[in-house]
């Protein structure tokens, strides 16, 4: 299992000191965000922003969120890594030699997902599988792809509007008919459907309708076309209605202190999912800095951050 390349100028990260956005403003292909990383920023000022206004709540001991690899593609494009298969193969190894649970999702060409899916295999577990809004036929195709390493599917509805896949191929904003047809599928193979990419008050909207068993606070890391604001404080303002519409609530971006952690805990996320960190540690120092990193700031003592 190759573990990392050697020359960081390789890569598209900058390997800020605090991973927050300000340092990669705009550049997509790349790790930024559009509108200068404006989502971006917020999402880690929302964080910084409530984990303060709680310090004295969340310092008292509480049940801590699962961490999960978030489902990150393009690696080439966005990360400069070598290739697409070996990032899936050495990110999904490292994260799971560091006992993280996996999600992986798809892209174009078709190969990004099954390189994903391959990668998980090799490891003998299971991933939560994230698929893009496409037209319904190809979703459905996708699913089954997916079969051998699935232990939950979701439809990732805001990325019909990501801005390095326009004009690639055609995604669509889906209906909540739609979502409950893919939800019936889903859990007719016995996994929990997903809806991931909450982030409006149509989305709260729309998981209202379809009641999915995880509900998916998320802008893509501040990648897509959206509102302006931060996940911290969508989480704050919609928790409430989210878990009383779902199972288990998962939140990603932004997210770097063991402070925004626990505040997630707080505020009642059951997941945490992390990408651009664990990228970047892999691109650092391969499974041993994920395994470091994850360590540090895990330890919710201290004041590290990813």
């Amino acid at each position: 299992m190759t573990d990392t390349q050697n020359d960081m100028s390789t890569y598209k990260c900058h390997f800020c000191t605090v991973c927050d956005g300000r340092g990669c403003k705009g550049q997509m292909p790349g790790m930024g965000g559009p509108n200068d990383s404006r989502n971006f920023i917020l999402n880690y000022d929302s964080w910084e922003e409530i984990s303060t206004k709680l310090k004295d709540k969340i310092e008292k001991d509480i049940s801590l969120p699962t961490i999960r690899l978030a489902p990150m593609t393009g690696a080439v494009e966005n990360v400069g890594y070598r290739d697409e298969d070996s990032f899936y193969k050495d990110l999904v190894f490292a994260c799971i030699s560091a006992d993280i649970k996996i999600c992986i999702g798809d892209g174009t060409p078709d190969s990004k997902l099954l390189y994903g899916i391959e990668a998980v295999k090799a490891t003998q577990k299971k991933a939560s599988v994230f698929i893009k809004p496409y037209p319904d036929a190809k979703i459905k195709e996708r699913i089954e792809w997916a079969i051998p390493v699935a232990d939950a599917y979701g439809i990732d509805i805001d990325s019909y509007n990501i801005i390095t896949m326009r004009n690639l191929v055609h995604l669509e904003k889906k209906t909540a008919s739609q979502l409950l047809e893919l939800k019936k599928l889903v859990n007719s193979k016995g996994l929990p459907f997903a809806i991931k990419g909450i982030f409006t008050k149509d989305d709260v909207e729309l998981v209202k309708q379809v009641k999915p068993d995880i509900c998916y606070i998320s802008n893509h890391g501040g990648r897509v076309g959206t509102v302006k604001g931060g996940v911290a404080w969508f989480l704050e303002e919609h928790k409430s209605t989210l878990k009383g519409n779902s199972q288990s609530l998962w939140i990603d971006g932004g997210i770097r202190t063991s402070q925004h952690i626990k505040a997630a805990a707080y505020l009642g996320a059951d997941s945490i999912l992390l990408g651009r960190p664990l990228a970047t540690a892999l691109c650092k120092g391969g499974t041993l800095e994920v395994k470091r990193l994850l360590s540090s700031t895990l330890n919710l003592e201290n004041g590290n951050t990813f």
